[in-house]
């Protein structure tokens, strides 16, 4: 590979890192090209785009990000490195890899993920990435939140109303 094509795919990857806030460097060696397929497949059904990467050129394009990551260069980069990556939800694609999973498949393992900017380095993080809630679940579950105690006060009101309207109909009638 020439430097200038290795010059093309780090400035893919900037951009890359750039335009996605959730990434994922996984380890899928040993993978049969049959899994690896089906695995790529589970990754663009769910909206998590997947490239295999030389893990130098990961190493070049990350340290243009502005954010620190050097704890991946020991832990995450070596050997077999593929990146996920997606705007979606930081817990799409560990919950991706533990379906995978699911089928009997070992791998890929999880070797390090940015969450926002923060690090989670290991496979031991993917079970606590998987219950990381999305933007959207995150304002729904406030909004909730939010509006309970204004519908339990209306509907207190309303059973509260219907039940003044039908005392004062049996007055009405009494009186009549």
């Amino acid at each position: 590979m020439t430097r200038e094509e290795k010059a093309v795919i780090i400035d893919e990857l900037k951009e890359k890192f750039a335009n996605n806030i959730f990434f994922y460097i996984a380890d899928a060696a040993g993978m049969s090209v049959n899994d690896t397929n089906r695995f790529r497949r589970m990754c663009f059904e769910r909206g998590v785009e997947y490239v295999v990467v030389k893990n130098s050129l990961i190493k070049k394009a990350l340290e243009t990000t502005g954010t620190d990551y050097t704890p991946f260069n020991s832990a995450a980069l070596k050997g077999f490195s593929g990146v996920m990556l997606t705007n979606e939800a930081g817990n799409i694609p560990a919950k991706l890899l533990q379906e995978f999973r699911k089928g009997g498949n070992q791998k890929p393992l999880l070797k390090a993920a940015s969450i926002d900017g923060s690090l989670f380095i290991g496979e031991e993080s993917l079970e606590s990435l998987s219950k990381v809630k999305s933007r959207l679940e995150m304002i729904a579950q406030l909004l909730g939140t939010i509006q309970a105690p204004g519908k339990s006060l209306a509907s207190a009101l309303q059973s509260s109303g219907s039940k003044i309207a039908g005392v004062l109909k049996t007055l009405e009638e009494k009186q009549s």
